[in-house]
């Protein structure tokens, strides 16, 4: 073949391929794992010239409002989705997901975690597959631990943190010992009192669907949270969601931090994080009453129903929650960096074990967490820092709005639980509950 000959068919194979990509549309978060991905993913379209990707990249809260307004009118902006633990089984038996059934043979789903596979399954089909999972841990500052005098129990108390807050508190020096969310959302403020109330011994609603706001339980676990971000937390805690508390913590100016497990590699990450040399960690506190204060939760990729490209989406999700692009993560960004908490195989890994110095509290939170009794009563509903009815949402956000204002002080703790209990009488009675 001549040498024009050979450039014309190199030519037509290459317009050809451009001609006949798919473009698919991801949606996803703006945390550090997600960016990952985003950055890794020319791996994923040199080995699939066929596929285009186009990423719509989104704060937490924000990504929400979209994704759900797009799956529930069936828009089709998106191909894949990130959503999480609460949304894929409502979404599932709504029929608004696509079954994940062509995720490859050597995918390995049995290699998924039972606690994280159970909930992205309904019906024995999988509708989401997790690109990390999560619980809460405490995370602090060794040096200002051993400064104060105190030793973090592996297990501790929520009387012990307040107690290492205050000893670690320097307002002068820009020190606050205690990092909570206070952004309003069902998924920032609500996912941590949600879970701390648990571990006080409060419910969202008894068995006849009863919303529980006027409890002596829910006043203890609200007044602690409010007198602890106000006496020891930073300035405009209201506003600090993940992000925002991260910053603080990787800059020095947090004693404790009580957030998602996932943070685990960011804090000792020595490239961003100031204070690397110095992070322990500790098991969510507890009240003594059989439930610790910790969380289940995955960040899952799925298809919408309405998604005309379902089999180059399940190429794309298989690619980025494999065995294999975790291999990756770890060639390009180290051990410790690869997405945690979803496959068996990863705690199973010594080179992840010994990098890791938060994975096996990972493991112990994730299998700890029991989202089918989250509560010392028994409660009517599933889910262990949210309440799986699709309700939950605009309840959740409602009732995160009246903390966030007793935390600034806009209204008293009496004031924001008598408005929780209104609000979410009036909205279960609309939804016509129990049913």
């Amino acid at each position: 073949m001549s040498i024009k000959k050979s450039i014309i068919a190199c030519c037509s194979l290459f317009l050809s391929t451009a001609v006949l990509a798919e473009t698919i549309t991801i949606a996803t978060v703006n945390n550090g794992d997600m960016i990952t991905m985003k950055e890794l993913s020319k791996s994923f379209t040199s080995e699939n010239p066929d596929i285009n990707l186009k990423w719509v990249t989104l704060e937490e809260n924000i990504l929400r409002q979209r994704v759900t307004t797009d799956v529930a009118t069936k828009g089709g902006q998106y191909d894949v989705m990130t959503i999480g633990t609460y949304e894929v089984p409502i979404w599932g038996k709504q029929g608004w997901l696509r079954e994940l059934d062509k995720l490859g043979d050597n995918y390995d789903v049995d290699d998924i975690l039972p606690a994280i596979r159970n909930g992205l399954t309904v019906k024995d089909k999988l509708y989401a597959a997790p690109f990390y999972a999560e619980s809460s841990m405490v995370m602090y500052r060794t040096d200002l631990m051993a400064k104060a005098g105190l030793t973090m129990p592996k297990a501790p108390s929520w009387e012990f943190i307040q107690k290492a807050a205050k000893a670690m508190t320097d307002k002068q020096s820009g020190v606050y010992g205690l990092c909570l969310r206070g952004k309003a959302g069902w998924g920032e403020n609500i996912a941590l009192i949600t879970a701390m109330s648990n571990s006080f011994g409060a419910r969202w609603f008894d068995q006849n669907w009863k919303p529980q706001f006027d409890s002596q339980e829910w006043h203890d676990t609200l007044q602690y949270y409010v007198d602890s971000m106000t006496k020891y937390g930073p300035p405009g805690s209201s506003a600090n969601g993940f992000n925002e508390n991260l910053a603080l913590f990787q800059t020095g100016k947090c004693g404790i931090w009580i957030d998602a497990t996932v943070a685990g590699a960011f804090v000792t990450n020595k490239e961003n994080s100031e204070v690397a040399e110095h992070v322990g960690f500790a098991l969510a506190p507890d009240n003594g009453l059989g439930k610790r204060g910790n969380w289940l939760w995955s960040w899952t990729l799925a298809i919408p129903a309405s998604s005309k490209k379902s089999n180059a989406a399940q190429r794309f999700i298989s690619w980025a929650t494999s065995k294999e692009y975790t291999e990756l993560v770890a060639a390009k960004k180290g051990w410790v960096n690869v997405p945690p908490g979803t496959r068996a195989s990863l705690y199973n890994n010594p080179d992840y074990m010994a990098a890791a110095p938060f994975a096996q509290i990972t493991l112990d939170s994730i299998q700890s967490a029991d989202p089918i009794n989250p509560t010392v009563k028994p409660v009517p509903y599933v889910g262990v820092q949210f309440v799986a009815i699709p309700e939950f949402q605009g309840i959740g956000t409602a009732v995160g709005q009246q903390f966030a204002a007793a935390l600034t002080g806009q209204m008293t703790v009496k004031q924001a639980l008598q408005s929780a209990q209104r609000l979410v009488e009036r909205a279960m009675r609309k939804a016509r509950y129990p049913k």
